[in-house]
Protein backbone atom coordinates (compact mmCIF):
# COMPACT_ATOMS: atom_id res chain seq x y z
CA UNK A 1 0.00 0.00 0.00
CA UNK A 2 1.25 3.71 -1.05
CA UNK A 3 0.08 6.44 1.15
CA UNK A 4 -1.42 10.01 -0.60
CA UNK A 5 0.26 13.22 0.20
CA UNK A 6 2.52 12.24 -0.92
CA UNK A 7 4.40 13.71 1.52
CA UNK A 8 1.78 11.97 4.50
CA UNK A 9 2.51 9.11 6.21
CA UNK A 10 0.81 5.20 7.23
CA UNK A 11 -0.35 4.79 11.04
CA UNK A 12 0.78 1.94 13.02
CA UNK A 13 -2.94 2.48 14.38
CA UNK A 14 -5.76 0.53 13.79
CA UNK A 15 -6.70 1.04 10.14
CA UNK A 16 -10.23 -0.54 9.15
CA UNK A 17 -9.10 -0.55 5.27
CA UNK A 18 -5.53 -2.79 6.55
CA UNK A 19 -7.71 -5.06 8.91
CA UNK A 20 -9.73 -5.78 5.63
CA UNK A 21 -7.04 -7.30 3.55
CA UNK A 22 -5.37 -8.58 6.61
CA UNK A 23 -8.84 -10.00 7.81
CA UNK A 24 -8.63 -11.93 4.18
CA UNK A 25 -5.17 -13.60 4.47
CA UNK A 26 -3.20 -10.83 2.70
CA UNK A 27 -0.02 -9.63 3.69
CA UNK A 28 -0.24 -5.96 4.00
CA UNK A 29 3.01 -3.81 3.69
CA UNK A 30 2.04 -0.42 4.46
CA UNK A 31 4.93 1.58 3.24
CA UNK A 32 6.23 5.02 5.12
CA UNK A 33 8.66 5.62 1.94
CA UNK A 34 11.36 8.45 1.94
CA UNK A 35 9.64 11.88 1.91
CA UNK A 36 7.21 10.73 4.37
CA UNK A 37 6.35 12.67 7.90
CA UNK A 38 6.84 11.26 11.10
CA UNK A 39 10.66 10.50 10.33
CA UNK A 40 12.43 14.04 10.81
CA UNK A 41 13.26 16.61 8.27
CA UNK A 42 15.86 15.14 6.31
CA UNK A 43 14.39 12.06 5.35
CA UNK A 44 11.09 14.43 4.24
CA UNK A 45 13.59 16.07 2.28
CA UNK A 46 14.52 13.24 0.42
CA UNK A 47 11.60 12.71 -2.22
CA UNK A 48 12.71 16.57 -2.77
CA UNK A 49 12.56 16.28 -6.36
CA UNK A 50 12.59 12.27 -6.43
CA UNK A 51 8.86 11.94 -6.42
CA UNK A 52 7.78 9.23 -8.83
CA UNK A 53 11.71 7.32 -8.18
CA UNK A 54 12.50 7.37 -4.38
CA UNK A 55 8.72 6.39 -2.98
CA UNK A 56 8.81 3.87 -6.27
CA UNK A 57 11.98 2.09 -4.89
CA UNK A 58 10.35 1.70 -1.52
CA UNK A 59 7.67 0.06 -2.39
CA UNK A 60 9.43 -2.32 -4.39
CA UNK A 61 12.35 -2.95 -1.89
CA UNK A 62 10.43 -3.15 0.78
CA UNK A 63 8.26 -5.92 -0.93
CA UNK A 64 11.21 -7.82 -2.04
CA UNK A 65 12.81 -7.73 1.31
CA UNK A 66 9.54 -9.61 2.70
CA UNK A 67 9.91 -12.06 -0.51
CA UNK A 68 13.54 -12.69 0.28
CA UNK A 69 12.65 -13.45 4.33
CA UNK A 70 9.82 -16.22 2.84
CA UNK A 71 7.08 -13.88 4.73
CA UNK A 72 5.26 -13.41 0.97
CA UNK A 73 4.31 -14.56 -2.47
CA UNK A 74 5.75 -12.59 -4.91
CA UNK A 75 4.59 -14.64 -7.67
CA UNK A 76 0.91 -13.02 -6.04
CA UNK A 77 2.47 -9.56 -5.20
CA UNK A 78 0.20 -6.01 -5.32
CA UNK A 79 0.51 -2.67 -5.28
CA UNK A 80 -2.57 -0.36 -4.48
CA UNK A 81 -2.82 3.25 -3.81
CA UNK A 82 -5.41 6.42 -4.29
CA UNK A 83 -4.68 10.19 -5.61
CA UNK A 84 -0.48 10.42 -4.98
CA UNK A 85 -0.56 6.62 -3.91
CA UNK A 86 -2.58 5.83 -7.08
CA UNK A 87 0.37 7.51 -8.46
CA UNK A 88 3.14 5.44 -7.16
CA UNK A 89 1.19 2.63 -7.80
CA UNK A 90 0.82 2.96 -11.21
CA UNK A 91 4.75 4.09 -11.84
CA UNK A 92 5.58 0.62 -10.07
CA UNK A 93 3.57 -1.21 -12.82
CA UNK A 94 4.41 0.94 -15.35
CA UNK A 95 8.32 1.81 -15.24
CA UNK A 96 9.21 -1.51 -13.29
CA UNK A 97 8.34 -5.36 -14.00
CA UNK A 98 8.21 -6.57 -9.73
CA UNK A 99 4.54 -6.28 -8.60
CA UNK A 100 1.90 -8.78 -10.59
CA UNK A 101 -1.10 -6.86 -10.38
CA UNK A 102 -2.00 -3.29 -9.11
CA UNK A 103 -5.13 -0.77 -7.98
CA UNK A 104 -5.31 2.42 -8.54
CA UNK A 105 -7.78 4.76 -7.26
CA UNK A 106 -8.00 8.03 -9.11
CA UNK A 107 -4.81 7.49 -9.45
CA UNK A 108 -2.27 10.54 -10.87
CA UNK A 109 -0.96 9.74 -14.32
CA UNK A 110 -0.66 13.15 -15.88
CA UNK A 111 1.76 15.50 -13.91
CA UNK A 112 1.85 18.33 -16.25
CA UNK A 113 -2.06 18.44 -16.02
CA UNK A 114 -2.00 18.23 -12.13
CA UNK A 115 1.26 21.38 -11.85
CA UNK A 116 -1.13 23.39 -14.11
CA UNK A 117 -4.42 23.08 -12.62
CA UNK A 118 -4.03 22.22 -9.09
CA UNK A 119 -6.29 24.18 -6.12
CA UNK A 120 -4.53 27.34 -4.60
CA UNK A 121 -3.42 25.18 -1.38
CA UNK A 122 -1.26 23.01 -3.06
CA UNK A 123 0.26 25.41 -6.35
CA UNK A 124 3.61 24.93 -5.76
CA UNK A 125 3.89 21.45 -4.25
CA UNK A 126 5.43 19.63 -7.50
CA UNK A 127 7.82 22.54 -7.78
CA UNK A 128 9.84 20.87 -4.42
CA UNK A 129 8.87 17.38 -5.07
CA UNK A 130 9.83 17.19 -9.22
CA UNK A 131 10.71 20.33 -10.35
CA UNK A 132 10.11 24.14 -11.24
CA UNK A 133 7.50 24.07 -14.33
CA UNK A 134 7.11 24.84 -17.18
CA UNK A 135 11.12 24.81 -17.01
CA UNK A 136 11.18 21.48 -16.05
CA UNK A 137 8.41 19.88 -18.46
CA UNK A 138 10.14 17.12 -20.03
CA UNK A 139 10.94 15.62 -16.37
CA UNK A 140 7.23 15.92 -15.44
CA UNK A 141 6.92 14.03 -18.91
CA UNK A 142 8.87 11.51 -17.98
CA UNK A 143 7.76 10.54 -14.63
CA UNK A 144 4.18 10.52 -15.85
CA UNK A 145 2.64 7.22 -16.48
CA UNK A 146 0.09 8.59 -19.11
CA UNK A 147 2.87 9.34 -21.78
CA UNK A 148 4.51 5.51 -21.12
CA UNK A 149 0.90 3.44 -21.32
CA UNK A 150 2.42 1.02 -23.79
CA UNK A 151 4.88 0.15 -20.72
CA UNK A 152 2.32 -0.98 -18.50
CA UNK A 153 2.04 -5.01 -18.93
CA UNK A 154 0.00 -6.49 -16.14
CA UNK A 155 -3.33 -7.17 -14.89
CA UNK A 156 -4.30 -3.45 -13.24
CA UNK A 157 -8.02 -2.51 -11.95
CA UNK A 158 -8.78 1.55 -12.03
CA UNK A 159 -11.21 3.26 -9.46
CA UNK A 160 -12.29 6.35 -10.85
CA UNK A 161 -14.77 8.87 -9.86
CA UNK A 162 -16.85 10.49 -12.93
CA UNK A 163 -16.51 14.34 -11.91
CA UNK A 164 -12.66 14.10 -10.81
CA UNK A 165 -11.26 17.41 -12.01
CA UNK A 166 -7.90 16.64 -9.65
CA UNK A 167 -7.61 13.14 -12.47
CA UNK A 168 -9.88 13.23 -15.20
CA UNK A 169 -11.61 10.27 -16.13
CA UNK A 170 -9.98 10.46 -19.91
CA UNK A 171 -6.65 9.76 -17.98
CA UNK A 172 -7.66 7.01 -16.63
CA UNK A 173 -9.63 5.49 -19.56
CA UNK A 174 -6.49 6.18 -21.76
CA UNK A 175 -4.43 3.62 -19.91
CA UNK A 176 -7.78 1.15 -19.97
CA UNK A 177 -7.53 1.09 -23.92
CA UNK A 178 -4.15 0.93 -23.66
CA UNK A 179 -4.12 -2.41 -21.53
CA UNK A 180 -7.32 -3.55 -23.61
CA UNK A 181 -5.83 -3.40 -26.82
CA UNK A 182 -2.36 -5.23 -26.13
CA UNK A 183 -5.08 -7.86 -24.56
CA UNK A 184 -3.86 -7.55 -20.83
CA UNK A 185 -6.59 -7.95 -18.23
CA UNK A 186 -7.47 -4.97 -17.18
CA UNK A 187 -10.84 -3.61 -14.94
CA UNK A 188 -12.68 -0.04 -14.72
CA UNK A 189 -14.81 1.53 -12.18
CA UNK A 190 -16.52 5.02 -12.72
CA UNK A 191 -18.51 5.99 -10.02
CA UNK A 192 -21.07 8.76 -11.18
CA UNK A 193 -21.22 11.59 -8.67
CA UNK A 194 -17.90 11.10 -7.17
CA UNK A 195 -14.93 13.05 -7.46
CA UNK A 196 -11.57 12.71 -6.33
CA UNK A 197 -11.89 10.27 -3.04
CA UNK A 198 -14.96 8.52 -2.64
CA UNK A 199 -17.43 9.47 -0.01
CA UNK A 200 -20.81 7.46 -0.41
CA UNK A 201 -20.58 4.18 1.52
CA UNK A 202 -22.56 2.60 -0.95
CA UNK A 203 -19.68 2.99 -3.35
CA UNK A 204 -16.82 2.61 -1.45
CA UNK A 205 -17.91 -1.03 -0.10
CA UNK A 206 -18.20 -1.57 -3.73
CA UNK A 207 -14.88 -0.28 -4.58
CA UNK A 208 -12.92 -2.40 -1.93
CA UNK A 209 -15.08 -5.76 -3.02
CA UNK A 210 -14.25 -5.27 -6.67
CA UNK A 211 -10.61 -5.03 -5.56
CA UNK A 212 -11.01 -8.56 -3.49
CA UNK A 213 -12.25 -10.03 -6.56
CA UNK A 214 -10.23 -8.42 -8.89
CA UNK A 215 -7.48 -10.21 -7.38
CA UNK A 216 -9.04 -13.16 -7.15
CA UNK A 217 -9.28 -14.07 -10.84
CA UNK A 218 -5.92 -12.81 -11.09
CA UNK A 219 -4.60 -15.32 -8.58
CA UNK A 220 -6.57 -18.15 -8.69
CA UNK A 221 -8.25 -17.84 -5.34
CA UNK A 222 -12.41 -18.06 -4.39
CA UNK A 223 -13.35 -14.92 -2.27
CA UNK A 224 -17.13 -14.66 -0.49
CA UNK A 225 -17.94 -11.79 -2.87
CA UNK A 226 -17.74 -13.54 -6.02
CA UNK A 227 -21.75 -14.26 -5.90
CA UNK A 228 -22.44 -10.61 -5.51
CA UNK A 229 -20.06 -8.86 -7.46
CA UNK A 230 -20.36 -7.93 -11.29
CA UNK A 231 -17.81 -9.02 -13.26
CA UNK A 232 -15.60 -5.74 -13.57
CA UNK A 233 -13.95 -7.01 -16.56
CA UNK A 234 -16.60 -7.58 -19.10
Amino acid sequence: MSHGGPTAAASGALNLKVQYWTSRGFAVLDVNYRGSTGYGRAYRRRLDGAWGIADVEDCIEGARYLVRQGEVDGARSAIRGGSAGGYTALCALTFHRFFRAGASHYGISDLELLARDTHKFESRYLERLIGPYPAARERYRERSPIHYADRLNCPTIFFQGAEDRVVPPEQTERLVQALRARGIAVAYLLFPGEQHGFRRAENVRRALETELYFYGRVFGFVTEVDDRVADPFI
